[in-house]
């Protein structure tokens, strides 16, 4: 093996330098441009003064959240009859003024006032409502959800995690779930698809496969679905007294075996016309073990099963991994249309933008988005016409660029025009970019453990405290409108 002195070395390095340098020194700031690649080298500007970290000073981020308002605050005694009757926390509290706010229109302004009136009366009248949150993985494992769910069920009434789908991929806090190994997963985000396109309201649903030497000797197939209560998430998910199963495309007899605690309670069939059905299931007290039995020799489509209390709200999450947003006007319009109706949709939460913002490459590429997500959103109405849309855009995301952190290029214009055509839309918008700290916050939220190390996604931690500025700012518009009417109907005092 040859060996090189020092000065070779030296040599090396100067020569290095010698072909290097013109380079950096004459370097445009967007590199050159060579057989149609683009090669980047630092300029002379950045090697005589560096970019360094913009570590920016939010306070708020230190305050502390609450994680659960009954246990903490309240007695669990009473909370616990309240939780099981579906009843509001009679001493809940609302939030006070928030720092951000709901963006609104006229028209958006309406449609939510519309939902706040149905909150307000829901325990005197003994209604039930739902709400659906729509959101990319940063709602996934009902992170963001089961927080605002709390929170709206302990103050406006409801009980359970809502609707859950057949087959749970994500871990969760809020139910426990399992099923046979001949339960597939179809959804229409992903590569596992329905050729009939009926995923419902959650985009997703489940299919059993049939067992060969069963077809073949013409037994059905037996399969199953088991769901448990949550043993770790927040109080008022881990009661629910019914139970809803939603269905489409049963062409064949399909028997079901109800059994709580192991002991089977009751026997039914699904109705065997094709279309979008509901098996509801009325329970005593919250079962500490269900499970649903199939049997058919051609399986039906479980679009989903609903956990709920008597009264109040039912809070849905849907998370889809990877989802832009704007698949929702691709699934069959009965499927997911019947169960909003069956389920008495209210609001619609839509948060989506960050899967997008990475793959932007100007602006026409974030404008195109930003319209199809608005087609998306009218879609929606069309399926829930009595529903507020609000549409959460999507949180500071940070590349690594140069050595440091910094936001994604087209997050501040993806904002503006999705906030634009989401009002276009009749929708209201909440900026939880700006929420976080604007440019180039997520650095201090990962510095804060509020976010993880890909500098894209909340922690538990932090998701948490993006759930309660939401909730904050909702709940502000909220208790404005309950001002508003409140003056409005006092009597007005006529001057003598």
């Amino acid at each position: 093996m040859r060996e090189y002195k020092p000065i070779n070395v030296l040599f090396f390095l100067l020569l290095t330098c010698a072909i290097l340098l013109p380079l950096v020194y004459f370097a445009p700031s967007d590199g050159y441009l060579i057989f149609g690649q683009r090669f980047k080298f630092l300029t002379w500007e950045k090697l005589l003064t560096p970019k360094e970290q913009e570590k920016l000073d939010l306070d708020f981020l230190e305050d502390v959240v609450v994680s659960d308002i009954n246990d903490e605050i309240f007695d669990t005694q009473l909370d616990s009859v309240q939780t099981e009757l579906g009843l509001p926390t009679k001493s809940a509290v609302l939030a006070v003024a928030s720092q951000t706010h709901l963006e609104q229109n006229d028209l958006a302004n309406k449609n939510l006032n519309s939902f706040f009136s149905e909150l307000k009366h829901l325990a005197q009248k003994k209604q039930k409502i739902s709400v659906f949150h729509y959101g990319d993985s940063q709602i996934e494992g009902d992170r963001m959800t089961a927080f605002i769910r709390q929170r709206l069920q302990s103050q406006f009434g409801g009980a359970g995690p809502g609707l859950i789908p057949a087959i749970n991929v994500y871990n969760t806090i809020s139910f426990g779930h399992n099923y046979s190994e001949n339960f597939e997963r179809k959804i229409i985000f992903g590569k596992e698809k329905l050729s009939t396109k009926k995923y419902g309201a959650m985009l997703s649903a489940a299919t059993f496969r049939i067992d060969s030497i069963a077809h073949k000797e013409g037994r059905p197939t037996e399969a199953w679905i088991e769901l448990t209560p949550s043993t770790k998430g927040y109080s008022r998910c881990k009661a629910y007294s019914n139970v809803n199963l939603f269905y489409t495309d049963c062409m064949d007899t399909c028997a079901i075996d109800i059994y709580v605690n192991d002991v089977l309670i009751k026997q039914d069939s699904l109705q065997t016309d094709g279309k979008a059905h509901s098996l509801p299931m009325k329970f005593n007290k919250t079962p500490e073990k269900l499970k649903l039995v199939f049997h058919s020799k051609v399986s039906p489509t479980i679009n989903g099963i609903s956990l709920e209390g008597d009264v109040g709200i039912q809070m849905n999450n849907v998370a889809m991994r990877g989802s832009s947003g704007t698949q929702f006007s691709s699934v069959d319009y009965e499927s997911i249309s019947y169960m909003h109706n069956e389920l008495n949709t209210k609001l619609v939460i839509l948060q989506f933008g960050g899967n997008s913002i990475p793959f932007f490459k100007d602006s026409t590429g974030v404008r195109s988005y930003a319209r199809r997500l608005k087609r998306q959103i009218q879609f929606m109405k069309k399926c829930t016409p009595n529903a507020a849309i609000i549409v959460i855009g999507p949180s500071d995301m940070s590349q690594l660029q140069e050595g440091i952190y910094e936001t994604f290029k087209f997050i501040p214009y993806c904002i503006e025009q999705m906030r634009k055509e989401t009002l276009a839309a009749g929708g209201s918008y909440w900026d939880l970019y700006n929420a976080m700290g604007g440019k180039d916050s997520m650095y201090a939220w990962v510095e804060n453990k509020l976010a993880g190390q890909d500098y894209v996604h909340f922690t538990t931690k932090g998701a948490k405290k993006a759930s309660q500025m939401f909730y904050d700012a909702f709940i502000d518009s909220y208790n404005t409108w309950d001002k508003e009417i409140t003056i409005e109907k006092e009597p007005k005092i006529e001057n003598e």
